[in-house]
């Protein structure tokens, strides 16, 4: 499957705000954002020019497709999925893309990415329930409990993660018990909870058209 293979930092830049791409890299002063808030490329200091609805819609849908390390395809197939569920499409696309095993690894703490902890449940470190899971867009419900297996409590990603994760915290719907290697999600989290900087109603927009 296709994936970008470029520097995540460049995304942040085009993006003009952080996506928290390089895990607690982002939260240091070696974070390139911080050291170089503009546009990548030759004329990314220049003057931007201003966007169309079209341009404004369009690039929400890349930030939070960035942010969660999607493709298009998988993307729309979330969108289309929150569109057929009850309640606001643009809450629902959230919230499925929150439940997913990788972000749900990254939230609790055993792992610095959301791209790292897609390759450690790739590998197989992790059960849910008791149960070994290795897929990354498994969706997990509120109750599960995720355990990093035995024989993979002392990978360096992993003890390096749980001893960083002060620094960006753990969300208030989660429960993180660092000695024994295990969380658990107490409940699903509403939109407030969800502080991401995007405008989900753009999303819908863009694909509603």
């Amino acid at each position: 499957m296709a994936r970008y293979t470029e520097s995540s930092c460049r995304l942040c830049r085009r993006d003009g705000l952080k996506l928290f791409l390089k895990g607690d890299r982002c939260y240091t002063e070696k974070c390139a954002f911080e050291r170089r808030g503009y546009a990548p490329g030759q004329h990314g200091q220049a003057h931007k020019k201003q966007n169309s609805d079209y341009g404004v819609q369009l690039r929400e849908k890349q930030k939070l497709k960035r942010m969660y390390g999607l493709l298009e395809k998988q993307f729309r197939g979330y969108f289309e999925k929150a569109d057929q569920q009850k309640g606001i499409t643009g809450t629902n696309l959230l919230l499925l893309l929150e439940k997913r095993f990788d972000n749900m690894a990254f939230r609790m703490g055993f792992s610095n990415s959301r791209t790292e902890a897609r390759q450690l449940i790739r590998h197989g470190h992790f059960l849910v329930n008791g149960k070994a899971v290795n897929i990354p867009s498994y969706l997990l419900k509120a109750g599960d409990e995720v355990t990093v297996k035995e024989g993979s409590r002392k990978i360096t990603k992993i003890l390096e993660a749980v001893e960083t994760v002060a620094r960006r915290g753990v969300p208030h719907w989660l429960e993180l018990d660092k000695e024994n290697f295990k969380a658990s999600i107490k409940m699903l989290p509403v939109r407030e909870d969800m502080v991401m900087p995007v405008q989900e109603q753009l999303v819908v927009e863009l694909y509603s058209k």
